[in-house]
């Protein structure tokens, strides 16, 4: 069947890159997969289109079938998420966000749970307190939808229910170990207790109930350092975005004297 020229869809911006003397070419995640498209003129300062094709806007677009990209021909925000554009720290969380899900994200793959996925992540760091509880709470779903979910309940080596005493996690076997089976092997990390219950409470509950969640500051860290080293294995590549986060959040505590997360 020939397929219409012209088609509708709802996208989010996952990123922009200049084009010649006036257009763009966006990475966008939609329902129906990742796809690169041409916003022809959108720099200039008379376009209709630009207030609606921002990085992480969630917009509904016409788009023409192109030789070898499709145009953005015609553009209506849904959801801007403000709260994200006039705070640095807020933005580099939906950075992190953003190219989490574009490196998951496949071309002509159905992504509908995973355009809500980031539109939930995105409305948390644009309007919720606890960032760092966030991220935590999205990468442990976007590992879920992905297919690499870690096993957090039973020893992936020897199946022996985990106990409530330090334990340990391999990227490579996707879970935790034992404290029989742990040490053995030199690449698992330790996982302390509070970390392990927080991370199981995560994964088996919806964002109401993660909302309410009080943890330190300590275990937060620590569940986030376990959740970047896992990412980074099943990605096989460094995220260029945490190495922005870490280094924002640093300068932001010398600056300020707090606790930024």
């Amino acid at each position: 069947m020939r397929q219409e020229r012209l088609y509708r869809t709802e996208a989010i911006v996952l990123r922009q890159r200049d084009y010649g003397e006036a257009d763009r070419i966006l990475t966008l995640l939609t329902p129906k997969g990742k796809l690169s498209a041409l916003a022809p003129g959108v720099r200039r300062p008379t376009s209709r289109k630009a207030g609606h094709l921002g990085l992480f806007c969630r917009t509904q677009l016409l788009l023409a079938r192109g030789r070898n990209m499709d145009i953005v021909t015609q553009a209506e925000s849904i959801e801007e998420f403000e709260g994200i554009r006039g705070d640095l720290l807020r933005y580099g969380y939906a950075c992190y966000a953003g190219e989490l899900v574009e490196r998951f994200a496949q071309e002509e793959d159905d992504n509908g749970a995973l355009l809500n996925l980031l539109t939930f992540g995105l409305r948390w760091f644009a309007e919720e307190q606890d960032l760092l509880l966030g991220m935590c709470y999205f990468q442990l779903c976007l590992l879920s939808y992905s297919g690499y979910q870690p096993q957090l309940f039973s020893c992936v080596v020897c199946r022996s229910k985990i106990q409530p005493t330090t334990n340990f996690f391999s990227a490579d076997l996707c879970g935790l170990l034992c404290g029989g089976c742990g040490p053995r092997d030199a690449q698992t990390k330790a996982v302390s207790v509070n970390a392990q219950k927080v991370l199981r409470y995560l994964q088996t509950h919806d964002a109401s109930d993660v909302r309410a969640l009080r943890i330190s500051r300590g275990t937060k860290r620590e569940i986030e350092s376990l959740l970047h080293h896992y990412l980074e294995y099943v990605l096989e590549r460094e995220l260029k975005s945490v190495v922005f986060l870490r280094r924002l959040r640093k300068e932001l505590r010398a600056a300020e004297g707090s606790s930024n997360d």
